[in-house]
C-alpha cells in the first residue's frame, strides 16, 4: 500500500506528466507500467477515499462522486474525463479544471444532472415531468447519455412528448432542407416590423408606408378594406368572363369563318386586365424591398396571370403584320391558345384574399414527403393490380384489359375510388382483383390522407391567428408613425416660433 501510494506521489507531477523514480526492489517501475494503462484521471481518483472521489462542479452545485462508479460507463462524457491523459484533454471535456482542488466545472442545468447521476447509480434514465425534453434531450446528449437508456417507466411518455411537440412545431425538420420561408409567427412579425422599419428615410417613405399598409393589410382601415372588396371583385370578374367566353352563345365568327372575340367580353378583361396591371405596378413602386416582392409566391401569381394577356396581344399584332405581308407564321395560332388557357392562373389570385387557399399552398409545401410517398403506394399497387386484372381478363373476346397499360388505366380509377364505369371485368376472377384493388385503394390513399389533413389543419388555424396578430403589429407600428410625424411636426413648430420671436426681440 505505501509502494503505491509513494509511486503515486513520484508518478505525477503539477503538469500531470510521468516521472521515472528510481528505487530499490524495482518497485516503481511496475508501478510505473500500471500508471501507463491508466488515465491522468484515473491516478488522481484511484481509490474509494473521501479525499479521492471526483469532484463535479455543475452550475454551482458540488457533487462527490465513486471514481468506479463513472468508469462503469467509459463512452459518457464523465467516464472519458477519467480517461484522458493530460490536463489539456480534461478542459476540452469540462468547462473549467482546478489541479489544487482537483475539482472539474460543467456550466450546464444543476437539475438535470441530478437525473445524470441518478443514471450512474442506477443504470437508466429517470427524467422529471416539469422538464422540458427538448432541453432534456440536449443535457443528455452533451453527457453523453443515449435515449436508448431511458427507463422503460420515463421512455415511452419521453418519446410521446416529444413527438407531439415536433408535431405542433412549425419549423418542420424536413422544412430545413428549403429556403427559409418565413413558417414561424415570430419571423413573420419581425420581418414585417423591418419591412415597416424600411420606410424611414426612404424615398417618399411616408406615403408609400400609408399605400403599402393599406394594399397589404385588408382590416387595416375602412379604405383597405373597400380595396379589397374591389381587388376580390375583379378577380370574380375576370374569371366568369373567362367562363363565358367558352359558351357557344357568346362565340362569333367573322365573314371568313373564323373564330372573333366577343366585343363586349373583350372590353371586360381588357379592363380587368389594366385594374391588374395598374394594382401590381403600385405594389411594386410603394414595397419596401423590391427583391423580397418579386419572390413572393403571391406576386409571382399576379405576374403570371398579367402576362399572358400581353403575350397573347403580342403575337396576334405580330399574326396580323405577317398576314398584310404574306408571311407565314407557323404555330401561332397554337400558341395563342395556349396562353389564353394560361388565363385559368386567375384563378390562383384569390389566395390573396384567402386564408383556406393559402394555409393548403402552405400545407403541399410542408408534405412533399408524404405526397411523395402516397405516389409511390399508388405506383407500386398500380403496377400489381394491371397485372393481375390482364392475367384475369385477357382470354375474354373484345375486352379493354387485354393488355397491362390498358390496365394501369383501369388501377388508377379504382384504387383512387374514382370508377368511371368506362372499363369493368367481366369473369369472376377479374372481380375478385377488383375487390382487393378497391380495399387496398382505401388504404393506400387513407393512411397518408390523414397527416396532410392534420397539417392543414394546422396551417389553416395557424394562418386565421397570423392575420389577427398581424393587424395588432401594424396597428402598433402605425401609431409609431403617426406620433413620430406629430413630434416632427410639433418641433417644426416650436423652431420656427423661436426664430420669429428671437427676431421679433432683437427689432
Amino acid at each position: 500500500m505505501l509502494l503505491q501510494l509513494d509511486c503515486l506521489s513520484t508518478c505525477l507531477t503539477s503538469s500531470g506528466s510521468v516521472l521515472f523514480p528510481i528505487t530499490a526492489g524495482g518497485g516503481s517501475l511496475d508501478c510505473f507500467s500500471a500508471c501507463q494503462t491508466m488515465g491522468y484521471g484515473q491516478i488522481l481518483h484511484r481509490h474509494g477515499n473521501e479525499e479521492d472521489r471526483v469532484h463535479l462542479n455543475v452550475g454551482g452545485v458540488r457533487h462527490q462522486v465513486d471514481p468506479d462508479m463513472l468508469l462503469r460507463f467509459p463512452h459518457t462524457r464523465l467516464g472519458r474525463l477519467l480517461l484522458c491523459q493530460s490536463e489539456a484533454a480534461i478542459l476540452e471535456l469540462c468547462d473549467d479544471y482546478s489541479p489544487a482542488e482537483r475539482e472539474y466545472y460543467f456550466d450546464r442545468n444543476p437539475r438535470v444532472f441530478l437525473c445524470v447521476l441518478n443514471f450512474y447509480h442506477t443504470g437508466c434514465v429517470h427524467m422529471m415531468e416539469e422538464l422540458c425534453v427538448f432541453s432534456f434531450s440536449q443535457e443528455i446528449e452533451y453527457w453523453g447519455i443515449q435515449e436508448l437508456h431511458l427507463g422503460p417507466c420515463c421512455g415511452n411518455w419521453y418519446h410521446e412528448r416529444k413527438d407531439y411537440i415536433e408535431d405542433g412545431d412549425w419549423d418542420i425538420r424536413s422544412d430545413d432542407q428549403q429556403h427559409p420561408s418565413l413558417d414561424s409567427s415570430f419571423e413573420e412579425l419581425s420581418a414585417l416590423d423591418k419591412d415597416l422599419a424600411k420606410f424611414k428615410g426612404a424615398w417618399c417613405g411616408d406615403l408609400r408606408s400609408y399605400i403599402w399598409l393599406r394594399l397589404e393589410d385588408p382590416g387595416h382601415s375602412t379604405a383597405s378594406k373597400i380595396i379589397a372588396v374591389a381587388s376580390l371583385s375583379v378577380v370574380l370578374t375576370s374569371i366568369v368572363a373567362m367562363c363565358v367566353h367558352s359558351m357557344p352563345e357568346f362565340q362569333r365568327v367573322d365573314d371568313n369563318e373564323k373564330p372573333i372575340e366577343d366585343p363586349v367580353l373583350t372590353v371586360l378583361e381588357e379592363i380587368c386586365i389594366a385594374c391588374f396591371s395598374v394594382e401590381f405596378i403600385i405594389r411594386l413602386i410603394v414595397a419596401p424591398s423590391r427583391r423580397k416582392f418579386l419572390g413572393n409566391p403571391l406576386n409571382i401569381i399576379d405576374v403570371a396571370s398579367i402576362l399572358p394577356f400581353y403575350a397573347t396581344l403580342a403575337l396576334e399584332t405580330a399574326d396580323e403584320e405577317a398576314a398584310e405581308e404574306n408571311e407565314d407564321i407557323e404555330n401561332v395560332g397554337k400558341v395563342v391558345q395556349v396562353l389564353r388557357l394560361m388565363r385559368v392562373l386567375r384563378i390562383l389570385k384569390l389566395a390573396r384574399h384567402s386564408i383556406g387557399l393559402r394555409a393548403l399552398g402552405a400545407t403541399v409545401r410542408h408534405s412533399y414527403h408524404e405526397v411523395g410517398l402516397l405516389l409511390l403506394f399508388l405506383s407500386v399497387g398500380i403496377s400489381i393490380f394491371s397485372a393481375l386484372i390482364y392475367s384475369a381478363e385477357r382470354e375474354v373476346e373484345h375486352t379493354d384489359l387485354g393488355t397491362i397499360p390498358s390496365g394501369w388505366w383501369w388501377a388508377t380509377i379504382t384504387m383512387t375510388t374514382v370508377g368511371f364505369g368506362d372499363t369493368c371485368p367481366v369473369t369472376p376472377a377479374g372481380k375478385i382483383v377488383a375487390t382487393l384493388c378497391i380495399i387496398c385503394g382505401l388504404l393506400v390513399v387513407a393512411l397518408p390522407i390523414t397527416i396532410i389533413f392534420n397539417k392543414f389543419s394546422k396551417y389553416y388555424q395557424r394562418n386565421k391567428a397570423m392575420e389577427g396578430q398581424f393587424a395588432e403589429s401594424i396597428d402598433f407600428m402605425s401609431s409609431v408613425i403617426i406620433s413620430t410625424r406629430t413630434n416632427r411636426y410639433q418641433t417644426d413648430s416650436q423652431d420656427v416660433k423661436d426664430v420669429f420671436f428671437s427676431r421679433s426681440s432683437c427689432s
